[in-house]
């Protein structure tokens, strides 16, 4: 408060102690109380103009408030903080012989500026000491204030943020806004991925397996997806027979096209692969086609040849679109054809694709290398689904050789190709549950085996001191296996398939003794083509038992 208005308070204090008169108490009372109200009015005025608009209305109401309880309690609240005061002095003028406090006069009365009185004085400085009631206003006030303005902070914040944020991307529109986009793109595509594999990924191994053979209760899908059929060569692409140019019918032609695509490898080089392809060419040829092509060493495959290559470079040079939409269109057949229902889930079927004709090869030395692998169609076909299911339905004009449904097996589509007779399948994608069940036989068969291991290399090495020379053979064979991992082998027709043994089926000719070699005692050697004619060479030192194994008459170990 100000001078005039401590030296008021002063003149109350001596009006207190009996030098004025009870009317002269009362005239400087109703002074008192329009000179605070005038001060009072003024701190509003300044107080209105320091806050924002926002709150103007809540002020309003609050100061109100205040007023009228300033006015019930001014004249009560005088005369305690009076009284109060001048007993307070009292006792510390009695309590402070010894250390008497520093006194300072200001404005006509001596104030006490001793710690005790500096610290029992109210923080704010005005002069008087509030009534409970009105501390209770002024703070109900500052929590509305304190809630009020971070409101109006926040709200100029936010405008001069996007304000900057705005010139921001005014100036690089590209390198703000773009990558956001892309990286929000990405969270959400990845989040959706995650979202379908887990709803789709079913957990067969926590089911119970049927005890009656049975692979399935339901099955349902849309059959193979057959090889495109054949588009005739240009007109401009010749094919030449002793040096002139010769039409071929449209059979004849597609054969002739196999080996021109083969032209620069080396199979086409081989005498068995050259006769058995000219054999079954021969077979699609018209009878005055026959008649004039009797000599393979005279046909002309070259232009058909670079034909080819000219057209396998333009689908590397591809535009973007162009293999953007062979893309898309592989991935609609894959969508189509690439699933089946099997119990109620969605399994991907493995190769769903009918091969397309073509010229046998092989491996290693086929006999029937070059033969002519007929395409296949839907007469040849066998489908495997539910009766209660939705069954394929065979391209227009043609019919299924059988509808079966059989859930003994797990195939969905099998045909009979013509090289070697073998039954050919379409099966279930490697993750389905049908292959895992058998991947899980396996490994449990590799654990049962784990168990009885030793037992079995005792027994074979017991065995190799038997006096029948079966059992003995067999033990040597148990060994092999066991210490080479070399696969079992099998008996086969001679003719039919490449020359490729395994363990059980080594003749003499793939193996070689040696008492000693590299300072080892008791040395095999092999030399034999295993699976896919690759050949198996290997040294290795053995045990003198094994080494002392008798051959069949045969020839065979």
């Amino acid at each position: 408060m100000s001078g005039d208005h401590e030296h008021g308070d002063s003149q109350v204090n001596c009006g207190s102690k009996g030098s004025d008169t009870h009317r002269h108490k009362d005239k400087h009372k109703d002074k008192e109380h329009r000179h605070k109200d005038h001060k009072k009015d003024k701190e509003r005025e300044k107080f209105k103009h320091s806050n924002s608009e926002h709150k103007e209305h809540s002020e309003k109401k609050h100061r109100d408030k205040d007023k009228e309880k300033l006015k019930h309690s001014d004249g009560s609240s005088d005369k305690h903080r009076e009284k109060h005061k001048e007993k307070r002095r009292e006792e510390k003028i009695k309590s402070s012989h010894i250390d008497r406090p520093k006194k300072e006069k200001e404005n006509g009365y001596v104030r006490d500026i001793s710690p005790a009185a500096i610290k029992s004085e109210p923080e704010e400085g005005n002069g008087f000491y509030p009534s409970p009631q009105y501390n209770k206003t002024k703070q109900e006030y500052d929590d509305e204030e304190f809630e009020y303005k971070p409101k109006k902070v926040k709200t100029e914040h936010d405008k001069k943020a996007k304000k900057r944020k705005h010139e921001y991307e005014e100036d690089d529109e590209d390198e703000d806004i773009k990558p956001k986009k892309k990286t929000k793109d990405k969270k959400t595509t990845e989040g959706k991925k995650a979202k379908k594999e887990e709803e789709e990924k079913w957990k067969w191994w926590e089911e119970e397996r049927s005890t009656d053979g049975s692979k399935w209760r339901f099955l349902e899908h849309k059959g193979p997806v057959f090889a495109p059929p054949y588009e005739p060569l240009p007109d401009k692409v010749k094919f030449y027979y002793d040096g002139k140019p010769m039409k071929l019918n449209a059979p004849a032609e597609e054969v002739a096209t196999f080996f021109a695509k083969m032209l620069d490898h080396e199979y086409t080089t081989k005498d068995i692969f050259r006769k058995n392809f000219f054999k079954d060419w021969r077979k699609e040829m018209t009878s005055e086609e026959k008649s004039k092509i009797s000599d393979l060493n005279k046909c002309n495959f070259s232009e058909m040849s670079e034909y080819f290559k000219a057209q396998s470079e333009a689908r590397k040079q591809m535009s973007k679109q162009e293999k953007q939409k062979i893309k898309e269109e592989n991935e609609r057949i894959l969508q189509e054809y690439g699933f089946c229902i099997m119990d109620n889930h969605k399994e991907r079927i493995g190769n769903f694709r009918i091969e397309p004709p073509g010229l046998f090869r092989g491996r290693g030395d086929h006999p029937k290398m070059g033969m002519l692998k007929r395409r296949i169609r839907p007469e040849d076909i066998i489908i495997n689904c539910s009766k209660d299911s939705k069954h394929p339905k065979p391209p227009p004009g043609t019919k299924w050789k059988e509808v079966r449904h059989d859930n003994k097996v797990t195939w969905l589509v099998s045909w009979t190709e013509n090289i070697q007779s073998s039954i050919k399948y379409i099966m279930l994608n490697p993750s389905s549950r049908i292959k895992g069940e058998k991947d899980w036989q396996k490994y449990e068969t590799a654990r049962r085996l784990k168990k009885c291991v030793d037992r079995l290399r005792s027994q074979y090495r017991d065995d190799w001191k038997s006096k029948e020379m079966r059992i003995r053979q067999r033990a040597v064979a148990l060994y092999f296996i066991d210490k080479l991992a070399l696969r079992a082998g099998n008996e086969k027709e001679e003719g039919e398939t490449a020359d490729t043994v395994g363990c059980c089926s080594l003749r003499v000719e793939h193996i070689k003794l040696y008492p000693k070699m590299d300072d080892q005692e008791y040395v095999v050697e092999f030399d034999f083509l295993g699976k896919d004619s690759i050949r198996y060479y290997n040294k290795i030192p053995v045990e003198k038992r094994v080494r002392k194994g008798r051959a069949r008459e045969e020839g065979n170990i």
